[in-house]
């Protein structure tokens, strides 16, 4: 071989070395980057592990899809109907024993331990009229079928990602692609959490993460979960559990201003301020400035309802109420205690706590814990009129989202924007 040739091979070979690293790193704006480890052999992907989805209980459901669906007994193994393209089965249940039943009467053989409907070729399977990816999985339960989309976890982020932040904006893509990665790396610490008591990992509403299925997925959300793929945020070597919220008001909350938990070094107290300015990142926010009224008659029934439930009220009725003072402040300025006088007692509530007590009864609860309070007293000593004025819409833990926002918008990346609401985090891939 001549040396010609010889000093083309090496530098052929140098740059596809070169290349294959490149492969497995992303270089920021901000002019950090991501390690993407090479995979091992037979090693998953966190965008791979496949996640399942409690949705919506019901008594009966209707299924259907563009292609075939396969009906197999609850462990996948064993086939016991084939739902035609186009044809809408019912699933029903009695008692401990599920079944599919087809337009036309014919039906599947009763299951006790469950049944899973899998589209053939990839198709998406239709839920009484709204479509998931993955496989549906419908378990007798006590008061009806319990419903479990187990879906693959980028999957599932296509049908997250666009309800948690909202925005379609391709301006915003930064703060969409920060909010794939807070939403894998939380699907992710809820894998098997609670395998053996309960039949799925995260449910589909606020009480996890909510989730819409693939009729709510957008071109933003859907490349911003491409573009991160397989990356979670961690915290010394370990995947976080990473919370957000809608709007921090000017400044975000350590965990244990807001919740009885121990603090996180990640999760700590962060301006939102844009630098040699009186504007915050997230005062774009449709309420990151809000009022919150009540009147005496409000007031009483919200506490006769929900105060109870967050201190103890002796005799179970904690009286009319006379007075409302904020008692301690957080150092991010969030009201820490709140002290309830009544004519029967004086209670303390607690950090988030509030919010689920200072509501209209069945009504949406309190925006935030950053507030101020002013009374209206009535003759009779008790009060008239709670008016109560206030910043930021969540508790305020992690992720201001409208933040994220405002930070994308000013050109900062995704990676700069983790780095900032989650201080001393990496965002890498786990296998």
């Amino acid at each position: 071989m001549s040396q010609l040739l010889v000093r083309r091979t090496l530098a052929a070979l140098l740059l596809a070395a070169v290349a294959a690293a490149c492969a497995r790193r992303i270089v920021t704006t901000s002019g950090g980057s991501i390690d993407r480890p090479a995979p091992r052999r037979g090693a998953i992907s966190a965008s791979d592990r496949t996640l399942r989805v409690a949705l919506t209980a019901a008594t009966a459901t209707r299924i259907s899809s563009a292609g075939e669906v396969q009906l197999y007994a609850a462990d996948g193994d064993r086939l016991v109907a084939r739902v035609p393209t186009g044809e809408t089965w019912r699933v029903e249940r009695v008692g401990t024993r599920v079944r599919g039943v087809g337009p036309d009467g014919l039906a599947s053989v009763w299951q006790t331990g469950g049944i899973l409907a899998r589209p053939a070729g990839g198709a998406l399977v239709a839920l009484n009229g709204k479509h998931y990816r993955g496989e549906l999985l419908f378990l007798p339960g006590d008061s009806g079928i319990t419903l479990v989309n187990r879906v693959r976890m980028d999957d599932y982020l296509r049908g997250v990602v666009p309800l948690e932040i909202g925005t379609r904006d391709l301006r915003d893509s930064a703060a969409v692609q920060a909010q794939a990665v807070t939403a894998r790396s939380y699907a992710y610490v809820h894998l098997g959490a609670s395998s053996g008591q309960r039949p799925y990992d995260v449910t589909a509403s606020v009480n996890d993460q909510v989730y819409g299925g693939a009729d709510v997925e957008t071109a933003v959300s859907n490349a911003a979960v491409s573009a991160t793929r397989g990356l979670v945020l961690q915290y010394g070597g370990r995947v976080v559990n990473a919370p957000y919220h809608s709007a921090c008001g000017g400044s975000t909350a350590a965990a244990d201003e807001i919740w009885r938990t121990s603090t996180e070094p990640y999760l700590q107290r962060v301006s939102d301020q844009i630098p040699g300015t009186n504007r915050f990142y997230c005062d774009i926010a449709p309420r990151f400035r809000w009022t919150r009224p009540m009147d005496g008659a409000t007031l009483r029934e919200a506490l006769v309802r929900y105060l109870g439930t967050y201190t103890r009220t002796p005799g179970g009725y904690p009286g009319t109420p006379r007075d409302v003072q904020v008692d301690t402040r957080t150092p991010s300025g969030r009201v820490g205690t709140l002290k309830i006088a009544t004519d029967r007692g004086n209670y303390v509530l607690r950090g988030n706590d509030i919010r689920y007590v200072l509501r209209p009864p069945g009504g949406e609860i309190l925006n935030s814990t950053a507030f101020s309070v002013e009374i209206a007293e009535a003759r009779d000593g008790s009060i008239a009129r709670l008016t109560l004025r206030g910043t930021g819409y969540g508790h305020g833990v992690g992720m201001c989202q409208w933040g994220a926002i405002g930070r994308a918008r000013a050109g900062q990346d995704f990676l700069t924007i983790l780095r900032t609401y989650y201080p001393g985090t990496t965002v890498a891939s786990i296998e």
